[in-house]
Parts: structure tokens; sequence; C-alpha cells
């Protein structure tokens, strides 16, 4: 199927029958009369990387927390958030469909990291403010649960010691790294080589029925990739996410007819429109948008409703702050086709303070369904500003003869 065949296929995606709960919660919220008064950005460094938030002020004293981080452009994304704020100053913060519109349409410069994530922020921000003002947790409001509970794979270090933690922690499914390099020296036959002998002994560690998860990380070539992904068949990974880069879905498709290894990908796509021909043409087994940077709460709904249509699973990528985990369990608890969850806990005590003791409520390797009001976390600002921006340098990986690897 050509791609414009797929998306006017899906066109009426955002007036489907499914969508009837969104449109009465925000109908339900009328009489309330709120307006936006104001939008406010805090950007928070956790050592190695800085979180985004904005809060959403409105006239009636409620307020809606969102988060947008992403690395490397943090500062440039505060102030795109920002921008959002001429046009939502006294707008009714329940229309959540119509502002995602206005502020991904009416610019006329559209998509990409930062402009994405910027609207992604305040539409996660207006989905808490609507869940405060109806007294109810967000997911009860795009549907209710689909599920009793959601499936957590944990983030580790590619050591024996790191997924038995995680297995003894209760945990089903963890997911690492397996692709060292070497003082960022890439150097392919030996990192694809080393990354399957780790890979085999965590297997054997593990057992056969806990899952393995492996995040390539977009640093393999087309030669690494096919390499590695078929090397490691026989260990039965769950998933082998961002084998290749985006620029050419061609990459994509010719490592999926050369190994059974399921494929995943997606944390660097952004709405609907980035993930249509991962679907319609069946690259991947596994989706995973990111909901600070897919488009927000809604977005990652509709992405999930086309992941349905075509029998793929959503696995949502998330290695932020408890805001995008709360985000994306809401999402997660009424989406069918979202089977698993990225989750990256932070327990040092200043973070924990940072959320006012919010968050996942994590039992045996599954989320609980949220049951506050709203997103369910708020953002201490006093320890937020105690912990100001900070510059972070990523890696600069090089092959042996110096020139760019990917990252």
């Amino acid at each position: 199927m050509l791609r414009r065949d797929f998306l006017r296929s899906t066109a009426g995606l955002a007036g489907s029958a499914w969508l009837a709960p969104v449109r009465a919660a925000t109908e339900k919220a009328k009489p309330l009369n709120l307006k936006i008064t104001g939008i406010k950005t805090f950007v928070v460094n956790v050592g190695s990387v800085n979180w985004v938030f904005c809060k959403v002020y409105t006239n009636q004293g409620l307020t809606g927390l969102g988060e947008g981080s992403i690395t490397s452009k943090e500062a440039t994304l505060s102030q795109a958030i920002l921008e959002h704020e001429r046009y939502l100053t006294g707008k009714d913060p329940t229309d959540i469909e119509l502002h995602w519109q206005a502020m991904f349409r009416y610019p006329r410069w559209r998509g990409g990291p930062i402009l994405n994530s910027a609207i992604s922020a305040i539409e996660i921000a207006l989905w808490d403010i609507l869940g405060k003002a109806l007294g109810q947790p967000v997911y009860k409001l795009l549907g209710g649960a689909a599920r009793k509970r959601i499936r957590l794979y944990k983030d580790v270090g590619s050591t024996v010691e790191a997924f038995q933690q995680a297995k003894s922690e209760g945990y089903t499914a963890a997911k690492s790294g397996f692709i060292r390099v070497d003082k960022e020296l890439v150097m392919p036959n030996f990192a694809v080589r080393q990354a399957h002998e780790r890979l085999a002994a965590v297997r054997q560690a593990v057992g056969d029925d806990f899952d393995i998860c492996i995040d390539a990380h977009g640093q393999l070539t087309t030669t690494m990739a096919v390499d590695f992904c078929t090397r490691i068949e026989e260990l039965r990974p769950m998933f082998v996410e961002e084998p290749t880069q985006l620029e050419d879905l061609g990459e994509l498709e010719l490592l999926r007819q050369k190994t059974k290894v399921p494929l995943a990908t997606g944390e660097r796509s952004f709405t609907k429109y980035g993930f249509a021909e991962f679907c319609s043409r069946h690259l991947v087994n596994y989706v995973q948008p990111d909901v600070c940077h897919a488009g927000g709460i809604l977005e990652m709904k509709k992405i999930g409703v086309i992941a349905e249509t075509y029998r793929i699973e959503m696995a949502p990528h998330n290695p932020q702050s408890e805001v995008s985990t709360m985000a994306s369990l809401h999402v997660d608890a009424t989406t069918p086709a979202c089977t698993i969850q990225e989750y990256n806990p932070n327990r040092q005590q200043w973070v924990l303070d940072l959320f006012q003791g919010g968050g996942a409520v994590v039992k045996n390797g599954f989320a609980e369904l949220p049951d506050r009001p709203g997103l369910g976390v708020d953002l201490d600002e006093k320890i937020a500003a105690e912990h100001p921006y900070k510059p972070v340098t990523r890696p600069q990986f090089v092959f042996s003869d110096g020139g760019v690897a990917d990252h």
C-alpha cells in the first residue's frame, strides 16, 4: 500500500467512535469555565541528562504538568514550549484536540524533535488539567482500561548480574544496549562479536522464559545490523530496537528480509504520520512511540490504534522521568496494542521528592493502573530550581579512520 493510500484509509481516525469518551469528557468540563493564564518551563539536571517540564496554569487554580525531555536540545526545547503561550493564553485548556491541531499546523513549519516535543509537553499538561477538573485518572477519559495491569521491562546494564537483579525484582523482561564502544571507537566486527557473547551469557543466566530486549541505539551500519541480528537468532531476543537509522526505510526492509529476529523502532518518529509505513508495510514487530516526542497522550493513543489495525504491538519508549512514565501508562492502560512499557526508575531521594512521592506503583514487574486524578504526579518547583540546567556532552563515536559514527 502506498503511503498516501494508507493515510487516506486512516484519515477517519480522529473522528472514530473510540474518541467518543474524549468528547464526552471535554463537554463535561465546559461548565467549569477554565481559561489558560500562562505557561512555565523547568529544566532539571539529573546528572548525565536534563529533564524538561512545563506547567500550564489556569484561572481556577488548576495546573497541568507535562514533559518533553529531549537529549542535547533541552534549552532550545524550553523556548519552543514557551512560544505556544501566545496562542494558548485565554483559551479553554480542555479543547485538547483543537489546540493540538493549532499548535501543529498554524506555524506552517511542522515536525521534527523540537517542535513535536514542545507540543507533546503542553498536550500532556492539558490532559492533566482535564483529569484533575473531572476528578478522574486520564486513562478513564480515553475509554477506560483494556487490561488490569501494565507489563514493564526494566532498563539495565548489559551484565549478567544486572539482568539477574531485574529478574529477582519480579520483572519478566529487561533491556540493555549490548553493543559497546570502547573509548568512543567503533570497531564493527569486534563490537558485533562481543555483543553476541554477552547476550549468550545473559540468556544462559536468566533462562528461556525471561525476555531480553536489545537496544542497538541506531549504532549499527547496515552490514553490522544484518550480521548482528542473524547471529543472535538462536538466543531469541524479544526484539532488537533501532537496528537501523530512519532516513531510509528500505534499509529496515532489507534487514527484515534477512533475519527472523523481531524488530522494533519509533522513539525518534513523530505523530501518526511517522508510524504509518512502519505499520502498513509490517517493517517491525513493535512500534515504540515516546509520549514526550510523538505528539502527546492522544497522539500516542492514535498511533496505538494504527498499530492495532495492522496487528503490530506497541512497546512505548520512555527513558525520562515519572511524568513521562505516568503519561505513558495512561495510554498503555487503554490501548489494546500496547503489550509492554519501558521503565527506567530513578530512586535518588531528591528525585522522589521532586515528584512529591507520586509516580508509578510497580509490583512484580507490572505497573498498577493509575488511580489519582489527572496524571497522578506533581512537580515540586523549589526542588526543581535547586537542580538547574547544565549542558551535557553526548558521546562522539568514530570509526578507526576518524569518520563520524552514529549514536
